[in-house]
């Protein structure tokens, strides 16, 4: 590991100008590749206190061994250099988009002196002209087997054009006209030329005009009853409107943009995008990439945008980009965008109407590939192996954590505090095991007490199970238990062990695990540590990641363990931690949702869901069961005496609920059927 003051500058060397920078490697290779607006106080940042560095920061500036930089004029120069060098020297701890496939696209070869309509993969070729990407080969196929009935353009390989040309017979397509064939000199060169650029004006987006130009031709024919023609021509526009039809308008005035959109984690971000042309989808494309670089969602913007306009010109570059956040600044990325297309190009977010919805749809689309990327990465059982093992590795565990819970903690400012606990196993989750807890021992917001509480709950069942089953016998005299578990007083015990499985043992907390995680620094861990020891165990181990630096922090330690960017080991505890937090915050929404529909018989004790809604029901609305006598109230099948009286003493003691009002008119709604209504639709929520 380097000392960055061992190379850092001498005050007064960096210029305040524009520039590209590159942080090298003891052996000479580029591992960081930057810009900025003014290289001195940018590079200056990089040479502070290692404590105040992004951990990932940290790790490039104690990895590289030198520093050196080039002055550009402008910073539309910095980023065009940026990109030249990323793309040169692949630096290890810069983003890179990777492709989560290779997409296909529709390509028309206008270098050759007969162009050819093909689908192609790869990276783009000069003199090539590509539409899409699209999804899939076979929407491609469909797509130009409709256009060739108009444009009939050569399809086949240079061996099977060649072979065509020297035995003079064209192939089937030319028999069928769906090939102009000028293999055997039926067009020239020059009008074989002009169907493809046709063909390539098409699907560019320019359709109007074409249309409107065979309906005239259409309507000639007819005129001069050459109706074979017409009928033909006919067929044309109807094959090339059930080509377009295959994308459905999605923005008006023929608008030509890309819209990008990016769901990131902590380590991850997917990146989608939705090429528009003519106000319609003409193709999407995806990449997943690894955050090895300290970058908010603007930077993941503007890398996005170096990788898709990178080496493209001219109309490949739209009118119109639309991005979910604006790279800082973004003046000079729109200017290289501009510059690349040769006019014009807005570069911006949208607000409102139809590309806002299209945003959002796409936005759907990056979230959904970014959880299916992480499925596929969790679903693999080697990957899954890596990670157990960097983990036990890191945590100094005797052997792999194949059982984890994960506790989190969650409320709104102090009200409905609640916890929930996750279990994976050998890596995946294992929901019918997830528990969630209300904290009762205290009220207010003390997430540290509230850790020490729960872990605390859960291993006193544990404990408790394992003794209700007879896996260990009573506990001897004196202060411990066996496996040196202390003696468990009568009260800890007083509750039944809960349901039993198949195999007659206890479903619920009968299973310890080999790992806690807290999701939490420091004081977290010290608690969930604390009520361990309380109870004497000793055989399970606790860490807890720290969610803004992605640090696992260890009991009694003085620093955090930091693992590698790329450990499948981090990513493991990430996805157990981010699953508690869901489960937790999903509780307690539920719990506040729940506190704010309840109503006046939500409190009575003894009254379920049945006879609430049996009263309701009798009595039509609250107002006349809060009017109804004890005696009355017994009338309703199912509620006793005793009921009766704690039903209409909850009711009393309640304040009548304010009437309703029309707003239209400013009369008094009686609540009969609305309260009626209402609590019946409580009834079934709850």
């Amino acid at each position: 590991m380097a000392d960055p003051s061992s190379y850092r500058p001498k005050p007064g060397q960096i210029p305040e100008s524009p520039g590209v920078y590159k942080f090298r490697d003891e052996h000479g290779r580029v591992i960081y590749v930057g810009k900025a607006k003014s290289l001195r106080p940018r590079l200056s940042s990089y040479f502070q206190d290692l404590a105040n560095l992004h951990p990932r920061t940290r790790t490039m500036v104690t990895t590289a061994a030198s520093v050196e930089w080039t002055m550009v004029s402008t910073e539309v120069e910095a980023l065009q250099l940026e990109y030249s060098w990323i793309k040169e020297f692949d630096p290890r701890f810069n983003v890179k988009y990777r492709d989560d496939k290779s997409y296909p696209s529709l390509a028309v070869t206008l270098n050759e002196e007969f162009p050819r309509v093909q689908v192609m993969r790869g990276p783009k070729k000069k003199g090539v002209r590509y539409f899409g990407p699209y999804g899939h080969a076979w929407a491609i196929r469909e797509t130009v087997d409709l256009m060739l009935r108009v444009f009939p353009v050569r399809t086949c390989s240079a061996g099977v054009f060649k072979r065509s040309a020297q035995i003079g017979r064209p192939c089937l397509l030319g028999y069928i006209g769906k090939c102009s064939a000028p293999c055997v000199g039926r067009v020239t060169a020059e009008e074989h030329r002009r169907l493809a650029e046709e063909f390539c004006d098409f699907m560019a987006g320019r359709t109007g005009t074409y249309l409107r130009r065979l309906e005239e031709r259409m309507q000639e024919a007819a005129e001069e009853m050459e109706y074979e023609k017409a009928a033909r021509l006919r067929d044309d526009i109807g094959a090339l409107k059930r080509a377009m039809e295959k994308n459905a308008v999605v923005l008006a005035d023929a608008t030509d943009a890309d819209l990008i959109a990016i769901a990131e984690d902590e380590l991850e971000a997917a990146v989608q995008i939705f090429h528009v042309r003519g106000g319609r989808v003409r193709g999407q494309r995806g990449w997943v990439t690894d955050k090895v670089e300290a970058v908010d969602t603007a930077g993941l913007v503007e890398h996005a945008l170096q990788q898709l306009y990178g080496e493209e010109k001219g109309d490949a570059v739209p009118k119109e980009v639309l991005v979910p956040a604006l790279p800082e600044p973004a003046e000079p990325v729109a200017q290289w965008l501009s510059d690349r297309r040769g006019s014009r190009v807005d570069l911006r977010i949208p607000q409102r109407g139809d590309k806002k919805d299209l945003m959002a749809t796409v936005a759907r689309n990056a979230q959904q590939a970014l959880a299916l990327h992480k499925t596929k990465r969790a679903s693999d059982l080697t990957t899954r192996s890596r990670a157990l093992e960097e983990i036990a590795e890191a945590l100094e565990l005797d052997s792999a954590p194949l059982r984890i819970e994960c506790f989190d903690i969650s409320h709104l400012q102090g009200e409905d505090v609640v916890a929930s606990m996750v279990v994976f196993e050998d890596g995946l989750a294992r929901k019918s095991e997830y528990r969630r807890f209300q904290i009762k021992s205290f009220a207010g917001q003390d997430d540290v007490r509230a850790m020490h509480e729960v872990v605390g709950r859960r291993f006193r069942r544990y404990l408790q199970e394992k003794t209700d089953t007879g896996e260990w016998g009573p506990a001897p005299d004196g202060d411990a238990a066996p496996n040196g578990h202390p003696k468990q007083s009568e009260e800890e015990f007083a509750a039944p062990a809960g349901p039993i499985d198949e195999s007659g043992r206890p479903k619920r907390f009968a299973y310890p695990p080999q790992l806690v995680v807290v999701d939490g620094g420091r004081p977290q861990v010290a608690a969930a540590q604390r009520a361990l020891d309380e109870l004497g165990i000793d055989d399970v181990a606790v860490c807890g990641l720290a969610k803004r630096l992605e640090e696992v922090w260890l009991p009694g330690e003085e620093d955090p363990v930091v693992l590698p960017r790329s450990s499948e080991g981090l990513y493991l505890l990430q996805r157990v931690r981010d699953e508690a937090h869901r489960f937790a915050i999903t509780y307690q929404r539920g719990k506040r949702a729940k506190s704010m529909k309840a109503g006046p018989l939500d409190t009575v004790p003894g009254l379920g869901d049945s006879r609430r809604q049996a009263l309701l029901k009798h009595f039509g609305s609250l107002k006349r069961l809060r009017a109804a006598t004890v005696e009355q109230i017994c009338e309703v099948p199912g509620v006793g005496r005793k009921t009766a009286e704690t039903v209409a003493a909850a009711l009393a003691m309640a304040a009548p609920a304010a009437p309703a009002v029309n707003t239209a008119t400013g009369e008094i709604i009686e609540d009969e059927a609305a309260s009626a209504v209402s609590s019946a639709t409580r009834g079934t929520d709850r």
